[in-house]
């Protein structure tokens, strides 16, 4: 039966004006979206947008090697000044770079979940605000959404990374052998919350990236429902 109700739709096709089948095939891409077939196309977005950038941080030198690299706190750079005459502090900026950008990496894996657990959490007002809004509006309502779960949990997994890769210990060696030179004001940077803040600038940052290409790069939409949606967003 299915043979034959193909074969008489293809006859009845063949039988068309050609301009009336190329409205017929037009038409056939212009199926009204659902509320839920936009939620759907977004959170796909969003998705895609946060996989590809945590698997692009979480990578060896994914924050090294990147323009998300994470330096050392301001206030760290008088104890570099001070130390790098010292034997065994010469090259201290250098190695606790590299360090904390390990440990940086070894704890961007973590914070997926977290996004994802935001995205499921989305009202359908929120996803038109999104996808009618401004260019990085996912972005803006992730990092509104998660910024204060994301530090709280990223930040204690940031702690065991910069232990993990000896960060800690070896700028605690150096805020020592700093904080006993005579008349010396002392300082102690909190490493662990200026690590897990910068991580998040980088992650938030190639989230928006992600974005912005989805939006306004249609190679980026890589499956029909992307292309639907965002084409309302193109209007």
């Amino acid at each position: 039966m299915k043979y034959l109700t193909l074969l008489l739709t293809t006859l009845m096709l063949m039988s068309c004006d050609p301009k009336d089948l190329q409205a017929i095939l037009n038409s056939a891409g212009n199926i009204p979206l659902s509320n839920a077939d936009i939620a759907n196309g977004l959170k796909e977005a969003l998705d895609k947008g946060v996989d590809q950038s945590v698997k692009t941080l979480a990578v060896k030198n994914g924050y090294y090697e990147s323009v998300y690299k994470i330096l050392l706190p301001q206030e760290a750079q008088g104890v570099i000044d001070k130390l790098k005459f010292i034997p065994g502090f010469a090259n201290l900026e250098q190695e606790a770079i590299k360090k904390i950008n390990q440990a940086a990496e070894d704890a961007a894996s973590k914070a997926g979940p977290i996004f994802l657990s935001a995205i499921k959490q989305m009202t359908f007002e929120d996803v038109m605000n999104i996808l009618m809004g401004d260019k990085n509006a996912a972005t803006q309502y992730l990092h509104r959404t998660t910024y204060n779960p994301l530090y709280n949990e990223f930040k204690p997994v940031m702690v065991n990374s910069l232990n993990k890769f000896g960060v800690l210990d070896l700028w605690k060696d150096a805020i020592n052998q700093y904080n006993s030179i005579p008349f010396i004001t002392k300082v102690n940077p909190d490493m662990a919350d200026h690590v897990t803040s910068k991580a998040l600038v980088g992650l938030f940052s190639l989230v928006e990236k992600k974005e912005a290409g989805i939006r306004t790069d249609i190679s980026q939409r890589t499956s029909d429902l992307l292309k639907r949606v965002f084409a309302k967003q193109d209007k």
